[in-house]
Parts: structure tokens; C-alpha cells; sequence
């Protein structure tokens, strides 16, 4: 296999891991927020669904409105429009663009363009408040912004997962290079995040950039904490779970050592991932399943356990894809579906002119 083959079939596995991470989530995602992670792992019991290992059931008899049918095994036919993905493929079209020189300012005129407002949450949609109502009318068009972008991020979720889950895709396309994936997802971070919300960025990317030249998931991460103060709670996080690694009931050691923590908190979400991630570093099935069973925020999780496990050499089983048949929806400005093939052509074509 060539060097170009590789390539392509680490980053299709890293979307088809994305993708299918986030759709298993997604089905419960509003239901674990609201409901908790109690009712979820009830509900998933209820119809047979633990250990998770496969698409959600939906059982009219056991599912409360909160569930997301159209996600749920039998009824998943498309990848449905979710911010995780809008956000991973608005990284490709500014990498596409601005390439390397990519920029907070960049960042900020790409999401006036091409991200509804409507697609955006917490820390996100504080920043694009600040971008609506300091920015100069021409600042899309080219105008300086007339204020410093960076107190878009002087919001009250600025350490939530936001820039966490906008991280994955610097990583996927600087294998080898965790300098550069650490400079790019800092540039789009730092709009809307600060500190810890920050850090997990970081670690995601990087984390992302290394797996392909490191031995094993343990050995990337091990190097990828450098990128991220020793003394941060993502540090102190990761610490945490590899406590826990191997143990089943990892996940319920994780939400009770933050109790009092929002559930779309960075911190938290990635102590998950990780826990995840290096509990079962051969097992996609049972790496996306087990962090989405958790709880938390379930689609974001699954969707960064995902890519990340894509991005091994190894295998993931082709009932994951299969029922979404490649049509990726998407909710941004000029694009409502895509097909994966199209994303993995152009993350290759990216990840390439990077490494010129």
C-alpha cells in the first residue's frame, strides 16, 4: 500500500469514526442531558442495549420523547445534521483556504459566512453574540474587525466543550506535525474558548496528529500531554482516567468525581475519552459504545472517540457505516448533504499540501 493509500484509508476510517460515533450518540444525546445518566442507562437496559455495542434500539413501549428516533437502530438511513460535524467540516474549508496561515481572524469571518447562528450553543453562540454586535458591518467582507476578536471568548462556557469538539481535524491533517496541529486548533479555540476549554482542544488535536506515528493510543497521549500545563484540570483529567482504564464502571467514577460539573463541561467529557479510548484501544465497537453509555454529552463524545480510534491502523466493522450509506448532512450556509468520499478526497488533498 502507498504512502497516499495509507493516508486515505486512516482519514476514511477517522470520518467513518466520526460520523458513526456521533450518530450512536446523538440518538440519546438530549435524553442523557436532561434526563441523566441514570435514565439512560435504565433505558438502555430496558431494551437490551448494554454493553452497548451497536445502534441504539428504539422501543416505543420504553422511549421517552427526548430520544432521537431517526438515530436509533432500524431508522438510521443518513448521517443527520449535527453541530460536531458542521464543525469538523467547516475546519476542512478554512484548511482548504487559509491552509497553515489559518487564523483566529479566519476563523471568526468563516463562521459570519457560512455557520448559522441557529447551529450554535453555549460558548459558540456567546462569541458569535459579541461577533454580531462589535464587529464592523464589513468585517466578513475583509474590514478589520474593530475590536480584539479574543473578548469573544470572555463568555460564561468558555471552558465548556466547544473547542473540544472542533479540534479533530487539525489533528488528522498534520500526522507527524503536533506543533502545527496545536497552532491551528488554538487559532480556532480561542474565539469562543479560554483556559481549560483551550487545553482540551489541544490535547484532541495533537493527540490526533501523533496516533499515526506512535506505537500505540498510550504512547500518543503520553507525548501529547506536553502540549497542555502540567497542572491543568485536562491534565489532572487524563490522570483521572487512566486510573480507571479496564474498569467497567469507569464512566460512573468519572460523573461522580465531578458532580457538581455542567455535563457539556470540557473537562469531564474528556476524562470520558480518554477512559474510552485506552479501555478498549482494539475495539471500536466497545470504545464508542461504552463512552456514549456513560453519559454526558453522548454525541460529542462518541464522535471524538471515533476519529481518534479511527486513526489507529486498524479495522472498523462496516455495520457502523453501513446504514447511513455515506450522505452526510450538514446545516451551513450553501450545504445541507455531502458525501463522505467527497470529505475524505479533500482532507487528503489538505493533509498533503500541509506536509509540502
Amino acid at each position: 500500500m502507498t504512502d497516499t493509500q495509507q493516508l486515505t484509508a486512516r482519514l476514511q476510517r477517522a470520518w467513518q469514526g466520526r460520523i458513526s460515533g456521533c450518530m450512536l450518540g446523538k440518538a440519546v444525546e438530549t435524553f442523557s442531558m436532561r434526563a441523566g445518566s441514570e435514565a439512560l442507562q435504565k433505558y438502555l437496559s430496558d431494551v437490551n442495549a448494554l454493553p452497548l455495542r451497536d445502534y441504539i434500539p428504539y422501543d416505543p413501549e420504553h422511549a421517552p420523547d427526548l430520544i432521537d428516533k431517526r438515530c436509533c437502530a432500524g431508522h438510521l438511513h443518513q448521517s443527520w445534521p449535527d453541530d460536531d460535524v458542521n464543525y469538523s467540516t467547516l475546519a476542512l474549508m478554512m484548511l482548504e483556504k487559509f491552509g497553515s496561515q489559518l487564523t483566529t481572524t479566519d476563523v471568526a469571518r468563516t463562521w459570519m459566512k457560512y455557520l448559522p447562528v441557529a447551529s450554535t450553543f453555549t460558548a459558540e453562540r456567546a462569541a458569535y453574540r459579541t461577533l454580531l454586535n462589535k464587529a464592523h458591518e464589513w468585517f466578513p467582507e475583509g474590514r478589520d474587525p474593530g475590536f480584539d476578536l479574543l473578548d469573544c471568548a470572555d463568555n460564561e462556557f468558555n471552558d465548556w466543550i466547544g473547542a473540544q469538539i472542533r479540534a479533530d481535524v487539525y489533528g488528522w491533517v498534520c500526522p507527524g506535525n503536533p506543533d502545527l496541529a496545536a497552532r491551528l486548533v488554538t487559532e480556532d479555540a480561542q474565539l469562543s474558548h479560554r483556559d481549560e476549554g483551550i487545553f482540551g482542544a489541544v490535547l484532541v488535536a495533537v493527540w490526533g496528529a501523533l496516533i499515526p506515528v506512535c506505537d500505540n493510543l498510550e504512547d500518543a497521549l503520553d507525548r501529547s500531554l506536553s502540549y497542555i500545563p502540567a497542572d491543568s484540570d485536562c491534565a489532572a483529567a487524563v490522570k483521572l482516567a487512566r486510573g480507571l482504564v479496564g474498569q467497567a464502571d469507569g464512566g460512573i467514577s468519572i460523573r461522580k468525581h465531578y458532580p457538581d460539573m455542567s455535563v457539556v463541561h470540557t473537562v469531564n467529557n474528556l476524562a470520558l475519552v480518554v477512559w474510552a479510548l485506552l479501555s478498549h484501544p482494539d475495539d471500536f465497537s466497545a470504545a464508542i459504545g461504552d463512552v456514549v453509555a456513560a453519559g454526558l454529552d453522548t454525541d460529542c463524545n462518541g464522535a471524538t472517540v471515533g476519529a481518534l480510534w479511527g486513526l489507529q491502523d486498524k479495522t472498523i466493522p462496516d455495520f457502523w457505516s453501513a446504514p447511513w450509506g455515506g450522505n452526510v448532512g450538514l446545516s451551513l450556509a450553501g450545504t445541507d448533504t455531502v458525501n463522505v468520499a467527497e470529505l475524505i478526497d479533500r482532507t487528503v488533498a489538505v493533509t498533503v499540501n500541509l506536509s509540502e
